[in-house]
């Protein structure tokens, strides 16, 4: 007789992955093989290749190209000589943390609008979309600078003024040049609200029919069904803003990377972009862990149970497992000493 473990083994031996299997394995390696393809090309050699041009100092001349080393330089130039990236740092830093909340609760509002029972609700998704397509680049600028993305009638120096009261002038700078720019920033939404309209068409609708039934009101079916089923997506959507924010032209410290790249000077180029690039890499990094932390997924008490569970089953199977060893071990034993007494007993009786 075969153990279990032993014909667990062989059952596993036996399986193998069949034509089909294999094929559609193949198909899916072709499918993603242009991502795979794309990102070498144009994310890890670049950032390989700027990792190493900030600790140089880059020179473009007739003769070629002169890699100066400077080690640390080029962070201490930045920091020390450049008040400017600093400065913008710390306020790309503020307007961050403020707009990516707005702008996930606006896009979770008007997803959830566009999600009900309403006429032309296609038209209307299209209208909210449409600032995707259209407002990017050279149009979003030509606006900006038009002042089509600030609301005329709002006075913001009263806002600010009225902020300044009870928080520091620095945070309410920040939400008034928030306030200036509210039209922009709603623009940003039109990919969030697809991602949520997608989500909430995946709820069942037969878990609002049953809250309902029990007397649940609409808030509560919102804050007990809604939003704990769309909370993957709200972490999707703040990390999405907030390189989305990150990569905007309209983001100043973009332009000046740019700018320091582009330079003629001999202090600055592309050594010293790529160190201003990859700092603002890290603060990037650290921002969106933060939002993870507040937004992760946590367990609820009921996975905690399963997973408590699940240990419990694997801690008995393991102490059979030894049970059954141990008892075979005196099972062998007895059986040897048995033969011992009798082959004793079969020598005396000679």
């Amino acid at each position: 007789m075969k153990s279990k473990p032993q014909e667990e083994k062989e059952k596993k031996k036996k399986i193998k992955i069949g034509k089909l299997e294999k094929r559609e394995a193949r198909a899916g390696y072709l499918f993603i093989l242009p991502w795979i393809i794309g990102l070498l090309l144009f994310t890890i050699i670049p950032l390989g290749q700027s990792f190493y041009y900030m600790w140089f100092n880059i020179r473009i001349t007739p003769l070629g190209t002169q890699f100066i080393p400077v080690k640390t330089q080029n962070f201490t130039q930045i920091w020390l000589e450049n008040a400017e990236f600093p400065q913008q740092l710390v306020t790309y830093i503020w307007q961050t943390i403020l707009e990516v909340p707005i702008i996930v609760v606006f896009a979770l509002m008007i997803a959830m609008m566009l999600n009900g029972k309403l006429k032309m609700r296609g038209f209307f998704r299209l209208i909210f979309f449409l600032p995707v397509i259209i407002v990017s680049g050279p149009v979003m600028n030509m606006l900006v600078s038009e002042g089509a993305a600030a609301i005329p009638a709002m006075n913001v120096q009263s806002i600010v003024s009225a902020f300044s009261m009870f928080l520091p002038a620095s945070v309410a700078t920040q939400i008034g040049e928030l306030f200036s720019n509210m039209i922009m920033i709603l623009w940003y939404s039109g990919v969030q609200i697809l991602i949520f309209i997608s989500a909430l068409q995946k709820v069942d609708p037969a878990l609002y029919e049953a809250a309902k039934i029990d007397g649940g009101s609409g808030w509560e079916c919102f804050w007990k069904i809604t939003l704990p089923t769309l909370k993957p997506m709200i972490l999707i959507n703040a990390v999405y803003t907030v390189i989305f924010l990150s990569s905007n032209e309209q983001n100043e410290l973009i332009n000046m990377i740019e700018n320091a790249m582009f330079s003629g000077t001999k202090e600055k180029g592309y050594g010293y972009a790529s160190a201003m690039a990859w700092m603002y890499a890290v603060v990037i990094t650290l921002i969106t862990m933060l939002f993870f932390l507040l937004l992760g997924s946590k367990k609820d008490v009921y996975d905690r149970q399963i997973k408590k569970h699940k240990k419990a089953m694997r801690k008995q199977e393991r102490l059979q497992k030894k049970i059954g060893r141990r008892s075979a071990r005196h099972a062998r034993s007895r059986e040897k000493n048995s033969k011992k007494y009798s082959s004793y007993q079969g020598g005396g009786d000679y």
